[in-house]
């Protein structure tokens, strides 16, 4: 019984640490942090993005450069349902949501957002602080597209009087280490 009980709490520990990356995928690509989406991956991991077939090495890269030449990103990644295969391996899969715009010849915001889904293979390695889990694959398929316009502006507008971050490196002031 213990033994069950155990492995139980090992895979909540681990559910966990994959829904970590998870996150940390989507909040270093809306900040722009080369280390941290980095860190999601395993270098030798296999990416499938349609823009993009190759080793997780080259992607950062590419990907780094796409979220670079946006005036603004964000990304959002439902909880994944994962699947054990080991203690150190698993399979999961989750929905997403992407909202981006580039700036237009009038100096307005549009882009689209983009509904998809990611399915990912995990993998836990030794690394240098421990064992970690980290993507050792991942194919993202697009369920569906739509126009997004009249986005808000970076300057002070009465008619949306939210604050608008506009960033554009990995440098910004309201960027924190989590």
């Amino acid at each position: 019984m213990s033994d069950t009980k155990d492995q139980v709490i090992q895979e909540l520990i681990d559910k966990q640490a994959i829904g970590d990356v998870i996150q940390r995928y989507c909040r270093t690509l809306d900040w722009l942090d080369a280390e941290g989406q980095a860190s999601c991956y395993w270098p030798d991991a296999e990416i499938e993005y349609g823009f993009f077939t190759g080793a997780a090495k080259d992607f950062l890269s590419v990907v780094m450069e796409t979220e670079r030449s946006l005036a603004r990103r964000w990304h959002m990644l439902s909880s994944p349902l994962i699947r054990f295969h080991s203690n150190t391996a698993a399979s999961s899969e989750c929905y997403g949501i992407f909202g981006g715009g580039r700036l237009q010849e009038d100096g307005t915001i549009g882009g689209d957002l983009i509904g998809g889904r990611y399915l990912d293979e995990w993998e836990k390695r030794d690394h240098d602080k421990g064992p970690e889990w980290r993507i050792s694959a991942r194919t993202y398929i697009v369920d569906w597209k739509s126009p997004l316009r009249d986005q808000p502006g970076f300057e002070p507008d009465p008619d949306f009087p939210l604050p608008t971050f506009k960033i554009d490196g990995p440098d910004h002031p309201k960027y924190r280490k989590l």
